[in-house]
């Protein structure tokens, strides 16, 4: 199999700059990978502090230990700001396409050498 293709199969299953990291290019793989970590992390440390208000809410048993009642306070999480978490993933599936992409580039050029 080619560098290239290895390069964005890594990327594109495993996680963005992987490819980058497989080509030595360590900088700019290390630059995919902190780009792409910041909005993921912003992302799951908001539902966890949303999760956790629920779950300190059923400990006061101000939320019942009822299913119907729990699945009620848990689809209020996913009522985050939709805008922003919209931009969020957007801004992720961004940079794992440009990641993507670049790696593939990458490599290709560094076969044609």
């Amino acid at each position: 199999m080619r560098a290239s293709i290895k390069a964005a199969l890594l990327t594109g299953l495993v996680y963005p700059g992987a490819g980058h990291l497989y080509l030595k290019k360590s900088a700019i793989g290390i630059s995919f990978l902190c780009a792409f970590s910041v909005p993921l992390y912003l992302i799951i440390s908001e539902i966890m502090t949303k999760t956790m208000g629920i779950v300190e809410q059923i400990g006061n048993g101000e939320i019942p230990l009822d299913v119907t009642a729990i699945s009620a306070s848990l689809s209020s999480v996913t009522a985050m700001n939709p805008h922003e978490l919209n931009i969020k993933i957007y801004a992720l599936i961004t940079i794992w396409l440009i990641a993507i992409v670049d790696s593939f580039r990458i490599g290709n050029k560094a076969a044609q050498r």
